[in-house]
Protein backbone atom coordinates (compact mmCIF):
# COMPACT_ATOMS: atom_id res chain seq x y z
CA UNK A 1 0.00 0.00 0.00
CA UNK A 2 1.12 3.36 -0.81
CA UNK A 3 2.87 5.34 2.32
CA UNK A 4 2.88 9.53 2.28
CA UNK A 5 5.52 11.51 1.51
CA UNK A 6 4.47 13.94 3.94
CA UNK A 7 3.98 13.03 7.47
CA UNK A 8 0.29 12.56 8.70
CA UNK A 9 -0.92 16.24 10.40
CA UNK A 10 -2.56 15.23 13.50
CA UNK A 11 -4.53 17.54 16.31
CA UNK A 12 -6.27 16.75 19.76
CA UNK A 13 -7.87 19.81 19.69
CA UNK A 14 -8.56 21.20 16.31
CA UNK A 15 -6.78 20.62 12.32
CA UNK A 16 -7.59 22.75 9.63
CA UNK A 17 -6.50 22.02 6.42
CA UNK A 18 -6.47 24.10 2.72
CA UNK A 19 -5.24 24.89 -0.51
CA UNK A 20 -2.93 27.36 0.31
CA UNK A 21 -0.84 27.49 3.90
CA UNK A 22 -1.28 31.23 4.76
CA UNK A 23 -5.14 30.53 4.29
CA UNK A 24 -4.58 27.78 6.56
CA UNK A 25 -2.74 29.40 9.12
CA UNK A 26 -5.70 31.77 9.64
CA UNK A 27 -7.84 29.38 9.93
CA UNK A 28 -5.57 28.33 13.31
CA UNK A 29 -5.16 32.34 14.50
CA UNK A 30 -9.08 31.88 14.92
CA UNK A 31 -9.07 28.73 16.64
CA UNK A 32 -6.48 30.34 18.79
CA UNK A 33 -8.88 33.15 19.48
CA UNK A 34 -11.49 31.23 20.84
CA UNK A 35 -13.25 30.99 17.51
CA UNK A 36 -14.89 27.88 16.19
CA UNK A 37 -15.35 25.86 13.07
CA UNK A 38 -17.71 28.30 10.67
CA UNK A 39 -15.32 31.06 12.55
CA UNK A 40 -12.06 29.51 11.22
CA UNK A 41 -13.83 28.17 7.91
CA UNK A 42 -14.83 31.83 6.99
CA UNK A 43 -11.70 33.27 7.77
CA UNK A 44 -10.11 30.65 5.63
CA UNK A 45 -11.95 31.50 2.77
CA UNK A 46 -11.98 34.80 2.88
CA UNK A 47 -8.11 34.35 3.28
CA UNK A 48 -8.06 32.38 -0.56
CA UNK A 49 -10.35 34.44 -2.10
CA UNK A 50 -6.85 37.09 -1.26
CA UNK A 51 -4.73 34.59 -1.97
CA UNK A 52 -5.77 32.67 -5.07
CA UNK A 53 -7.95 34.69 -6.75
CA UNK A 54 -6.74 32.65 -9.88
CA UNK A 55 -8.99 29.81 -8.29
CA UNK A 56 -11.56 31.54 -5.91
CA UNK A 57 -12.69 35.73 -5.60
CA UNK A 58 -14.69 37.39 -2.92
CA UNK A 59 -17.18 38.12 -5.66
CA UNK A 60 -17.32 34.39 -6.61
CA UNK A 61 -19.01 30.83 -5.26
CA UNK A 62 -18.74 29.97 -2.23
CA UNK A 63 -21.07 26.29 -1.10
CA UNK A 64 -20.11 25.27 2.39
CA UNK A 65 -21.51 22.43 4.29
CA UNK A 66 -21.88 22.50 8.29
CA UNK A 67 -21.64 19.84 10.73
CA UNK A 68 -22.59 20.66 14.36
CA UNK A 69 -20.38 18.27 17.06
CA UNK A 70 -23.72 16.51 17.51
CA UNK A 71 -24.39 15.57 13.91
CA UNK A 72 -27.65 17.08 14.26
CA UNK A 73 -28.29 19.08 11.67
CA UNK A 74 -26.34 19.00 9.27
CA UNK A 75 -26.70 22.06 6.91
CA UNK A 76 -25.28 23.48 3.60
CA UNK A 77 -25.54 26.71 2.24
CA UNK A 78 -25.89 27.20 -1.55
CA UNK A 79 -22.94 29.94 -2.72
CA UNK A 80 -24.27 29.94 -5.98
CA UNK A 81 -25.52 32.85 -8.04
CA UNK A 82 -28.24 33.72 -10.28
CA UNK A 83 -28.46 34.62 -13.80
CA UNK A 84 -30.07 38.28 -13.88
CA UNK A 85 -33.35 38.68 -14.70
CA UNK A 86 -32.59 40.37 -18.17
CA UNK A 87 -30.33 37.62 -19.39
CA UNK A 88 -31.81 34.91 -21.97
CA UNK A 89 -30.99 32.19 -24.33
CA UNK A 90 -32.64 34.22 -26.57
CA UNK A 91 -30.22 36.96 -26.39
CA UNK A 92 -27.14 34.86 -26.76
CA UNK A 93 -28.60 33.07 -30.13
CA UNK A 94 -30.04 36.70 -31.21
CA UNK A 95 -26.48 38.50 -30.99
CA UNK A 96 -23.89 35.78 -30.31
CA UNK A 97 -24.71 33.12 -32.75
CA UNK A 98 -25.23 30.75 -30.03
CA UNK A 99 -21.89 31.41 -28.56
CA UNK A 100 -21.82 32.87 -25.31
CA UNK A 101 -18.52 35.24 -25.03
CA UNK A 102 -16.21 35.30 -22.03
CA UNK A 103 -16.70 38.52 -20.03
CA UNK A 104 -19.40 40.30 -18.28
CA UNK A 105 -22.32 38.75 -20.51
CA UNK A 106 -21.66 35.38 -18.37
CA UNK A 107 -22.03 37.27 -15.05
CA UNK A 108 -24.51 36.15 -12.15
CA UNK A 109 -24.79 37.60 -9.03
CA UNK A 110 -21.81 37.62 -6.27
CA UNK A 111 -22.81 34.55 -3.74
CA UNK A 112 -19.58 34.58 -1.87
CA UNK A 113 -19.91 37.23 0.51
CA UNK A 114 -23.57 36.32 0.96
CA UNK A 115 -22.46 32.88 1.91
CA UNK A 116 -19.74 33.54 4.07
CA UNK A 117 -21.32 35.89 6.09
CA UNK A 118 -24.78 33.56 6.24
CA UNK A 119 -22.29 30.89 7.67
CA UNK A 120 -20.46 33.04 10.08
CA UNK A 121 -24.26 35.08 11.44
CA UNK A 122 -25.68 31.45 11.81
CA UNK A 123 -22.64 29.20 13.02
CA UNK A 124 -19.84 31.56 13.89
CA UNK A 125 -19.42 33.20 17.59
CA UNK A 126 -17.27 36.19 15.92
CA UNK A 127 -17.98 39.80 14.47
CA UNK A 128 -16.47 39.99 10.58
CA UNK A 129 -14.73 42.40 12.10
CA UNK A 130 -12.63 39.67 14.13
CA UNK A 131 -12.66 36.89 11.21
CA UNK A 132 -11.56 39.28 8.43
CA UNK A 133 -8.46 40.34 10.11
CA UNK A 134 -6.09 37.81 8.45
CA UNK A 135 -7.92 38.86 4.97
CA UNK A 136 -7.43 42.41 5.81
CA UNK A 137 -3.81 41.61 6.77
CA UNK A 138 -2.70 40.10 3.73
CA UNK A 139 -4.73 42.28 0.96
CA UNK A 140 -3.72 45.57 3.13
CA UNK A 141 0.11 44.96 3.98
CA UNK A 142 1.12 42.32 1.13
CA UNK A 143 2.27 38.70 0.74
CA UNK A 144 4.78 37.22 -0.70
CA UNK A 145 4.16 36.03 -4.18
CA UNK A 146 4.50 32.69 -4.71
CA UNK A 147 4.62 30.49 -8.11
CA UNK A 148 0.89 29.69 -8.40
CA UNK A 149 0.21 33.49 -8.41
CA UNK A 150 3.13 34.27 -10.48
CA UNK A 151 1.76 32.47 -13.27
CA UNK A 152 -1.87 34.09 -12.99
CA UNK A 153 -0.22 37.31 -13.05
CA UNK A 154 1.86 36.70 -15.69
CA UNK A 155 -1.08 35.37 -17.75
CA UNK A 156 -2.99 37.20 -20.90
CA UNK A 157 -6.21 36.96 -19.02
CA UNK A 158 -5.22 39.15 -16.00
CA UNK A 159 -4.39 42.13 -18.77
CA UNK A 160 -7.57 41.18 -20.47
CA UNK A 161 -10.04 44.26 -19.20
CA UNK A 162 -7.67 47.38 -17.58
CA UNK A 163 -9.54 47.10 -14.11
CA UNK A 164 -8.17 43.45 -14.08
CA UNK A 165 -4.54 44.73 -15.02
CA UNK A 166 -4.66 47.97 -13.01
CA UNK A 167 -4.97 45.49 -9.68
CA UNK A 168 -2.95 42.37 -10.81
CA UNK A 169 -0.50 43.84 -13.44
CA UNK A 170 -0.11 47.19 -11.81
CA UNK A 171 1.43 49.78 -14.15
CA UNK A 172 1.79 47.32 -16.82
CA UNK A 173 4.20 44.92 -13.83
CA UNK A 174 4.12 41.33 -13.45
CA UNK A 175 4.77 40.82 -9.35
CA UNK A 176 7.41 38.27 -9.49
CA UNK A 177 7.83 35.26 -6.97
CA UNK A 178 9.00 36.45 -3.47
CA UNK A 179 7.72 40.26 -3.69
CA UNK A 180 4.99 41.52 -1.52
CA UNK A 181 1.93 41.78 -3.63
CA UNK A 182 -0.81 44.35 -1.91
CA UNK A 183 -3.75 44.75 -3.12
CA UNK A 184 -5.33 47.88 -1.11
CA UNK A 185 -9.41 48.17 -3.38
CA UNK A 186 -9.69 44.88 -1.61
CA UNK A 187 -8.45 45.77 1.41
CA UNK A 188 -10.84 48.86 1.49
CA UNK A 189 -13.75 46.75 0.28
CA UNK A 190 -12.93 44.45 3.65
CA UNK A 191 -12.99 47.88 5.66
CA UNK A 192 -16.23 49.67 4.34
CA UNK A 193 -17.70 46.05 5.17
CA UNK A 194 -16.32 46.20 9.05
CA UNK A 195 -17.03 49.98 9.45
CA UNK A 196 -20.59 48.78 8.31
CA UNK A 197 -20.75 46.19 10.95
CA UNK A 198 -19.32 48.60 13.66
CA UNK A 199 -22.23 51.18 12.25
CA UNK A 200 -25.14 48.70 12.91
CA UNK A 201 -25.45 49.30 16.91
CA UNK A 202 -26.96 46.12 17.42
CA UNK A 203 -25.98 42.42 18.08
CA UNK A 204 -23.50 40.44 16.48
CA UNK A 205 -25.51 39.06 13.67
CA UNK A 206 -27.08 42.25 13.16
CA UNK A 207 -23.73 43.91 12.38
CA UNK A 208 -22.74 41.10 10.07
CA UNK A 209 -26.20 41.34 8.25
CA UNK A 210 -25.57 45.35 7.92
CA UNK A 211 -22.27 44.35 6.52
CA UNK A 212 -23.65 42.13 3.51
CA UNK A 213 -26.58 44.40 3.13
CA UNK A 214 -23.58 46.88 1.94
CA UNK A 215 -22.51 44.75 -0.95
CA UNK A 216 -26.28 43.86 -1.85
CA UNK A 217 -28.26 47.01 -0.97
CA UNK A 218 -25.79 49.67 -0.14
CA UNK A 219 -23.35 51.54 -1.53
CA UNK A 220 -21.58 48.50 -2.91
CA UNK A 221 -24.63 47.21 -4.75
CA UNK A 222 -25.09 50.38 -6.54
CA UNK A 223 -21.44 50.64 -7.47
CA UNK A 224 -21.48 46.85 -9.05
CA UNK A 225 -24.55 47.64 -10.69
CA UNK A 226 -23.50 51.20 -12.69
CA UNK A 227 -20.17 48.76 -13.90
CA UNK A 228 -22.17 46.20 -15.46
CA UNK A 229 -24.54 48.67 -16.83
CA UNK A 230 -21.66 50.69 -18.02
CA UNK A 231 -20.24 47.77 -19.43
CA UNK A 232 -23.16 46.50 -20.84
CA UNK A 233 -24.09 43.72 -18.90
CA UNK A 234 -27.00 42.02 -17.76
CA UNK A 235 -26.62 42.77 -13.74
CA UNK A 236 -28.69 45.31 -12.28
CA UNK A 237 -28.95 46.77 -8.77
CA UNK A 238 -32.50 45.01 -8.32
CA UNK A 239 -30.82 41.56 -8.98
CA UNK A 240 -28.42 41.96 -6.16
CA UNK A 241 -31.00 43.63 -3.55
CA UNK A 242 -33.26 40.61 -4.56
CA UNK A 243 -30.35 37.56 -4.33
CA UNK A 244 -29.62 35.72 -1.17
CA UNK A 245 -28.43 32.47 -0.85
CA UNK A 246 -30.29 29.65 1.25
CA UNK A 247 -29.59 27.68 4.08
CA UNK A 248 -31.10 23.81 3.14
CA UNK A 249 -30.41 20.29 4.27
CA UNK A 250 -27.94 18.58 2.44
CA UNK A 251 -28.50 15.44 0.25
CA UNK A 252 -27.15 12.28 1.45
CA UNK A 253 -26.53 8.60 1.05
CA UNK A 254 -25.41 5.51 3.77
CA UNK A 255 -22.21 4.26 2.32
CA UNK A 256 -21.47 0.98 4.74
CA UNK A 257 -22.13 2.53 8.04
CA UNK A 258 -20.95 6.04 6.63
CA UNK A 259 -23.19 8.60 6.27
CA UNK A 260 -21.99 10.86 2.57
CA UNK A 261 -23.20 14.06 2.61
CA UNK A 262 -23.38 16.71 -0.28
CA UNK A 263 -24.82 19.94 -0.97
CA UNK A 264 -27.91 19.54 -3.71
CA UNK A 265 -28.22 19.25 -7.07
CA UNK A 266 -27.60 22.48 -8.46
CA UNK A 267 -24.25 21.67 -7.74
CA UNK A 268 -22.53 18.29 -9.11
CA UNK A 269 -22.12 17.13 -5.58
CA UNK A 270 -25.15 14.58 -5.72
CA UNK A 271 -22.81 13.05 -8.40
CA UNK A 272 -20.11 11.69 -5.85
CA UNK A 273 -23.17 10.16 -3.70
CA UNK A 274 -24.31 8.47 -7.07
CA UNK A 275 -21.27 7.00 -7.78
CA UNK A 276 -20.23 5.34 -4.43
CA UNK A 277 -23.80 3.96 -4.55
CA UNK A 278 -23.22 2.42 -7.96
CA UNK A 279 -19.61 1.10 -6.20
CA UNK A 280 -20.95 0.07 -2.67
CA UNK A 281 -21.84 -3.24 -4.38
CA UNK A 282 -18.77 -4.18 -5.64
CA UNK A 283 -16.42 -5.82 -3.69
CA UNK A 284 -13.45 -3.32 -4.41
CA UNK A 285 -10.93 -4.39 -1.61
CA UNK A 286 -10.76 -7.60 -3.14
CA UNK A 287 -10.09 -6.06 -6.60
CA UNK A 288 -7.08 -4.60 -4.67
CA UNK A 289 -6.35 -0.92 -4.52
CA UNK A 290 -5.46 0.72 -7.66
CA UNK A 291 -5.37 -2.53 -9.79
CA UNK A 292 -6.37 -2.32 -13.50
CA UNK A 293 -10.32 -4.12 -12.11
CA UNK A 294 -10.50 -1.73 -9.57
CA UNK A 295 -9.45 1.49 -11.83
CA UNK A 296 -11.76 -0.07 -14.55
CA UNK A 297 -14.67 -0.52 -12.29
CA UNK A 298 -14.40 3.48 -10.83
CA UNK A 299 -14.08 4.79 -13.81
CA UNK A 300 -16.83 2.92 -15.60
CA UNK A 301 -19.47 4.08 -11.95
CA UNK A 302 -17.99 7.57 -12.90
CA UNK A 303 -19.37 7.51 -16.53
CA UNK A 304 -22.45 6.09 -15.29
CA UNK A 305 -23.20 8.57 -12.84
CA UNK A 306 -21.94 11.43 -14.58
CA UNK A 307 -24.05 10.80 -17.54
CA UNK A 308 -27.08 10.91 -15.07
CA UNK A 309 -25.90 14.13 -14.00
CA UNK A 310 -25.68 15.54 -17.44
CA UNK A 311 -29.21 14.31 -17.78
CA UNK A 312 -30.89 15.32 -14.89
CA UNK A 313 -29.03 17.93 -12.58
CA UNK A 314 -30.05 21.67 -12.70
CA UNK A 315 -31.40 24.61 -10.59
CA UNK A 316 -34.38 22.82 -9.12
CA UNK A 317 -36.35 26.20 -8.58
CA UNK A 318 -36.91 25.49 -11.90
CA UNK A 319 -36.26 21.77 -12.92
CA UNK A 320 -37.54 18.55 -11.35
CA UNK A 321 -34.43 16.73 -10.59
CA UNK A 322 -35.32 12.91 -9.13
CA UNK A 323 -33.04 13.08 -6.55
CA UNK A 324 -35.15 10.45 -4.41
CA UNK A 325 -34.77 8.06 -7.52
CA UNK A 326 -30.76 8.34 -8.09
CA UNK A 327 -30.27 7.77 -4.87
CA UNK A 328 -32.34 4.71 -4.99
CA UNK A 329 -30.50 1.41 -3.72
CA UNK A 330 -32.20 -0.48 -6.62
CA UNK A 331 -31.45 1.99 -9.14
CA UNK A 332 -27.53 2.17 -8.53
CA UNK A 333 -27.57 -1.85 -8.48
CA UNK A 334 -29.45 -1.76 -11.72
CA UNK A 335 -26.90 1.27 -12.78
CA UNK A 336 -23.91 -0.90 -11.36
CA UNK A 337 -25.56 -3.92 -13.88
CA UNK A 338 -24.45 -1.69 -16.72
CA UNK A 339 -20.91 -1.92 -15.92
CA UNK A 340 -18.57 -4.35 -18.17
CA UNK A 341 -15.79 -5.41 -16.42
CA UNK A 342 -13.59 -5.86 -19.25
CA UNK A 343 -14.86 -3.64 -21.82
CA UNK A 344 -14.65 0.74 -21.70
CA UNK A 345 -17.97 2.29 -22.83
CA UNK A 346 -16.21 4.30 -25.39
CA UNK A 347 -18.44 7.36 -24.76
CA UNK A 348 -20.63 8.57 -21.88
CA UNK A 349 -23.30 6.06 -21.31
CA UNK A 350 -26.92 6.70 -21.69
CA UNK A 351 -28.38 7.93 -18.72
CA UNK A 352 -30.60 5.65 -16.37
CA UNK A 353 -34.31 6.24 -15.69
CA UNK A 354 -34.40 7.17 -12.29
CA UNK A 355 -37.95 8.04 -12.35
CA UNK A 356 -39.03 4.41 -11.86
CA UNK A 357 -37.59 4.99 -8.51
CA UNK A 358 -38.74 7.78 -7.49
CA UNK A 359 -41.55 8.93 -5.51
CA UNK A 360 -43.29 11.93 -7.64
CA UNK A 361 -44.34 11.98 -11.00
CA UNK A 362 -42.39 12.92 -13.79
CA UNK A 363 -43.93 16.76 -14.34
CA UNK A 364 -43.82 18.85 -17.57
CA UNK A 365 -40.51 20.62 -16.72
CA UNK A 366 -38.85 17.17 -15.25
CA UNK A 367 -35.17 16.80 -16.55
CA UNK A 368 -35.32 14.54 -19.95
CA UNK A 369 -35.09 10.86 -19.09
CA UNK A 370 -32.97 10.07 -22.52
CA UNK A 371 -30.64 12.22 -24.22
CA UNK A 372 -31.71 11.82 -28.35
CA UNK A 373 -28.65 10.15 -30.32
CA UNK A 374 -30.23 12.89 -32.88
CA UNK A 375 -29.54 15.97 -30.81
CA UNK A 376 -25.81 18.41 -31.44
CA UNK A 377 -23.48 16.08 -29.61
CA UNK A 378 -20.37 18.41 -27.37
CA UNK A 379 -17.04 18.38 -29.82
CA UNK A 380 -13.56 16.93 -29.06
CA UNK A 381 -11.91 19.47 -27.04
CA UNK A 382 -8.33 19.97 -26.36
CA UNK A 383 -7.97 21.93 -22.86
CA UNK A 384 -10.08 20.15 -19.77
CA UNK A 385 -11.49 24.00 -17.57
CA UNK A 386 -10.87 23.23 -13.81
CA UNK A 387 -10.64 26.08 -11.09
CA UNK A 388 -11.72 26.40 -7.53
CA UNK A 389 -9.83 25.98 -4.26
CA UNK A 390 -10.91 23.92 -0.81
CA UNK A 391 -10.87 24.23 2.48
CA UNK A 392 -12.05 22.39 5.60
CA UNK A 393 -11.72 22.85 9.65
CA UNK A 394 -12.71 20.68 12.70
CA UNK A 395 -12.29 22.71 16.32
CA UNK A 396 -11.99 21.14 19.52
CA UNK A 397 -15.94 20.81 20.08
CA UNK A 398 -15.92 18.94 16.72
CA UNK A 399 -17.92 20.96 14.69
CA UNK A 400 -16.79 20.86 11.29
CA UNK A 401 -16.96 22.91 8.18
CA UNK A 402 -16.18 22.24 4.28
CA UNK A 403 -16.22 25.23 1.53
CA UNK A 404 -15.45 25.02 -1.87
CA UNK A 405 -14.93 28.75 -2.99
CA UNK A 406 -14.58 29.06 -6.49
CA UNK A 407 -14.40 31.46 -9.39
CA UNK A 408 -11.61 32.86 -11.34
CA UNK A 409 -10.34 36.58 -11.92
CA UNK A 410 -9.79 35.95 -16.18
CA UNK A 411 -13.45 35.20 -16.49
CA UNK A 412 -14.93 39.10 -15.63
CA UNK A 413 -13.17 42.47 -15.22
CA UNK A 414 -12.51 43.86 -11.74
CA UNK A 415 -14.66 46.25 -10.60
CA UNK A 416 -13.06 49.24 -10.55
CA UNK A 417 -12.18 50.11 -6.71
CA UNK A 418 -13.59 47.35 -4.92
CA UNK A 419 -10.76 45.20 -5.80
CA UNK A 420 -13.00 41.68 -7.10
CA UNK A 421 -15.11 40.61 -10.18
CA UNK A 422 -18.05 39.65 -9.65
CA UNK A 423 -18.79 35.73 -10.80
CA UNK A 424 -18.94 34.44 -14.23
CA UNK A 425 -20.40 30.95 -13.49
CA UNK A 426 -23.02 31.29 -16.65
CA UNK A 427 -20.03 29.73 -17.68
CA UNK A 428 -21.59 26.73 -16.50
CA UNK A 429 -24.82 27.01 -18.09
CA UNK A 430 -26.50 25.71 -21.70
CA UNK A 431 -27.85 27.38 -24.51
CA UNK A 432 -29.83 24.34 -25.36
CA UNK A 433 -33.34 24.55 -24.08
CA UNK A 434 -33.91 20.99 -23.39
CA UNK A 435 -31.27 21.13 -21.34
CA UNK A 436 -32.04 20.98 -17.51
CA UNK A 437 -29.56 23.14 -16.94
CA UNK A 438 -30.00 25.76 -19.87
CA UNK A 439 -30.10 29.27 -19.39
CA UNK A 440 -33.13 30.82 -18.00
CA UNK A 441 -33.39 34.57 -16.29
CA UNK A 442 -32.78 34.14 -12.58
CA UNK A 443 -31.76 30.33 -12.57
CA UNK A 444 -28.62 28.99 -11.10
CA UNK A 445 -25.92 27.40 -13.23
CA UNK A 446 -25.14 24.00 -12.23
CA UNK A 447 -21.63 24.39 -10.11
CA UNK A 448 -18.81 22.29 -10.23
CA UNK A 449 -17.62 22.88 -6.63
CA UNK A 450 -19.01 21.28 -4.01
CA UNK A 451 -18.02 20.21 -0.47
CA UNK A 452 -18.62 17.02 0.99
CA UNK A 453 -19.14 15.99 4.72
CA UNK A 454 -19.01 12.14 6.16
CA UNK A 455 -20.68 11.36 9.53
CA UNK A 456 -19.60 7.54 11.36
CA UNK A 457 -22.27 6.45 13.84
CA UNK A 458 -23.59 9.63 13.41
CA UNK A 459 -21.09 12.53 14.24
CA UNK A 460 -18.78 14.39 11.91
CA UNK A 461 -16.02 12.37 10.83
CA UNK A 462 -14.68 14.08 7.43
CA UNK A 463 -14.92 16.59 5.82
CA UNK A 464 -13.65 16.05 2.33
CA UNK A 465 -13.21 18.36 -1.29
CA UNK A 466 -10.76 19.40 -3.59
CA UNK A 467 -10.69 21.96 -6.71
CA UNK A 468 -10.37 20.12 -10.44
CA UNK A 469 -14.09 21.51 -12.38
CA UNK A 470 -15.32 17.89 -13.06
CA UNK A 471 -12.01 16.06 -11.70
CA UNK A 472 -13.67 17.02 -8.40
CA UNK A 473 -16.20 14.47 -7.74
CA UNK A 474 -13.88 11.70 -9.11
CA UNK A 475 -10.58 13.01 -7.37
CA UNK A 476 -13.17 13.26 -4.07
CA UNK A 477 -14.66 9.53 -4.71
CA UNK A 478 -11.16 7.81 -4.88
CA UNK A 479 -9.74 9.58 -1.54
CA UNK A 480 -12.92 8.62 -0.06
CA UNK A 481 -12.13 5.09 -0.97
CA UNK A 482 -8.70 4.94 -0.11
CA UNK A 483 -9.76 5.91 3.62
CA UNK A 484 -13.08 4.09 3.99
CA UNK A 485 -12.20 1.16 1.63
CA UNK A 486 -8.42 0.41 1.93
CA UNK A 487 -7.84 2.20 5.32
CA UNK A 488 -5.78 4.83 4.37
CA UNK A 489 -4.65 7.58 6.60
CA UNK A 490 -5.98 11.13 4.64
CA UNK A 491 -2.39 12.03 3.73
CA UNK A 492 -1.77 9.13 2.52
CA UNK A 493 -4.91 8.59 0.64
CA UNK A 494 -4.62 11.77 -0.83
CA UNK A 495 -1.18 11.31 -2.07
CA UNK A 496 -1.74 7.91 -3.61
CA UNK A 497 -1.97 8.29 -7.56
CA UNK A 498 -5.02 8.69 -9.22
CA UNK A 499 -7.14 8.97 -12.67
CA UNK A 500 -9.48 11.67 -14.38
CA UNK A 501 -12.09 10.46 -16.98
CA UNK A 502 -13.10 12.78 -19.60
CA UNK A 503 -15.66 10.65 -21.26
CA UNK A 504 -19.13 13.15 -20.56
CA UNK A 505 -19.47 17.08 -21.40
CA UNK A 506 -17.20 19.33 -19.67
CA UNK A 507 -19.29 21.54 -17.41
CA UNK A 508 -17.27 24.93 -18.73
CA UNK A 509 -18.94 26.14 -21.50
CA UNK A 510 -18.45 25.17 -24.69
CA UNK A 511 -18.88 21.29 -23.26
CA UNK A 512 -16.55 19.99 -25.24
CA UNK A 513 -15.99 16.19 -24.71
CA UNK A 514 -13.09 13.59 -24.70
CA UNK A 515 -14.79 10.64 -25.35
CA UNK A 516 -13.56 7.35 -23.72
CA UNK A 517 -9.82 9.37 -22.47
CA UNK A 518 -8.90 9.02 -18.85
CA UNK A 519 -5.92 10.83 -17.34
CA UNK A 520 -3.55 8.48 -15.25
CA UNK A 521 -0.95 9.59 -13.00
CA UNK A 522 2.54 8.28 -14.22
CA UNK A 523 3.01 6.52 -10.69
CA UNK A 524 0.27 3.66 -11.78
CA UNK A 525 2.11 0.62 -12.76
CA UNK A 526 2.71 0.55 -16.55
CA UNK A 527 1.22 -3.14 -16.72
CA UNK A 528 -2.10 -1.71 -14.81
CA UNK A 529 -1.97 1.34 -17.79
CA UNK A 530 -1.62 -1.33 -20.61
CA UNK A 531 -4.66 -3.32 -19.12
CA UNK A 532 -6.49 -0.30 -19.34
CA UNK A 533 -5.74 0.21 -22.73
CA UNK A 534 -6.96 -3.01 -23.56
CA UNK A 535 -10.38 -2.79 -22.23
CA UNK A 536 -10.84 0.54 -24.84
CA UNK A 537 -10.32 2.88 -22.45
CA UNK A 538 -8.08 6.07 -24.24
CA UNK A 539 -5.11 6.41 -21.44
CA UNK A 540 -3.38 10.05 -21.41
CA UNK A 541 -0.36 9.81 -19.26
CA UNK A 542 -0.38 12.28 -16.71
CA UNK A 543 2.88 13.33 -15.26
CA UNK A 544 3.49 11.71 -11.43
CA UNK A 545 1.82 14.24 -9.67
CA UNK A 546 -1.04 15.58 -11.98
CA UNK A 547 -2.78 19.57 -11.12
CA UNK A 548 -6.13 18.98 -10.49
CA UNK A 549 -7.59 17.59 -8.05
CA UNK A 550 -6.13 18.39 -5.24
CA UNK A 551 -7.72 17.11 -2.29
CA UNK A 552 -8.18 18.10 1.52
CA UNK A 553 -9.50 16.03 4.20
CA UNK A 554 -9.97 15.64 7.80
CA UNK A 555 -11.02 12.58 9.67
CA UNK A 556 -11.80 12.13 13.60
CA UNK A 557 -10.81 8.71 15.63
CA UNK A 558 -14.10 8.07 16.90
CA UNK A 559 -12.32 6.17 19.86
CA UNK A 560 -9.15 9.05 20.65
CA UNK A 561 -10.92 12.40 18.65
CA UNK A 562 -7.90 12.92 17.39
CA UNK A 563 -7.85 14.79 14.38
CA UNK A 564 -6.10 13.53 11.57
CA UNK A 565 -5.58 16.04 8.25
CA UNK A 566 -4.17 15.36 4.65
CA UNK A 567 -3.14 17.95 2.57
CA UNK A 568 -2.72 17.17 -1.29
CA UNK A 569 1.22 17.79 -2.46
CA UNK A 570 0.25 18.38 -6.02
CA UNK A 571 -0.69 22.05 -4.95
CA UNK A 572 0.07 24.74 -2.11
CA UNK A 573 -1.92 22.94 0.18
CA UNK A 574 -1.24 22.38 3.83
CA UNK A 575 -2.99 20.98 7.06
CA UNK A 576 -1.91 22.11 10.45
CA UNK A 577 -3.24 20.87 13.62
CA UNK A 578 -2.88 21.26 18.04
Amino acid sequence: MPKSHRPSVRGKRYLVSSLHYLSTMAGVRILESGGNAADAGVATGICINVLQPGSAHFGGVAPIIYCPASGRPVETISGLGRWPKAASMEYFHKHHSGDMPTGILRTVTPAAPDAWLTALARFGTMTFEEVVQPALDLAENGRPVDAQFHSLVSDSETKKWPSTAAVYNPQGHVPQVGEIFVQKDLANTFKRLIEAERRSGGDRRTGIQAARDLIYKGDIAHEIADFHQKENGFLTYEDLASFSVRVEPPEHISYKGYGVYSCGPWCQGPTLLMALKILEGVDLLKMKHNSADYLHTVIEGLKLAMADRHAYFGDPDFVQVPMAGLLNDRYAAERRDAIDPKHAAPDMPTPGNPWAFHPEARRENGAFPTLDANRPQPERISHWESDTSYLCVVDEQGNAFSATPSDVIGWSPVVPGLGFPISARGTQMWLDPEHPCCLEPWKRPRLTPNPAMVLKDGVPFMPIGCPGGDAQVQGMLQVFLNIVEFGLEPQEAIEAPRIVSHSFPNSFWPHGCLPGEVTVEARIHPQVRADLRNRGHIVRDEREWGSVSCVCAITVDPETNTRTGGADPRSTSYAIGW
